[in-house]
């Protein structure tokens, strides 16, 4: 767990990455559950800020 405290402080790839695709995989969910209005409304952009966090952190050094 501290490895990976560790990568995000220190902004590197795998770290910011996984965060990225947790935010993708979170609206995705997000917008297929039929529970809960408001968490649909919102999906779009949760899976829109994590695939452009995922563009933007692929530029991260290793």
């Amino acid at each position: 767990m501290t490895e990976f405290i560790r990568g995000l402080r220190e902004l590197r790839r795998g770290a910011w990455e996984m965060v990225a695709s947790v935010l993708i995989a979170l609206g995705v969910f997000m917008l297929m559950q039929p529970f809960m209005l408001s968490m649909f409304s919102y999906s779009f952009i949760v899976t829109l800020v994590g695939t452009v966090m995922f563009i933007i952190v692929s530029h991260f050094p290793e």
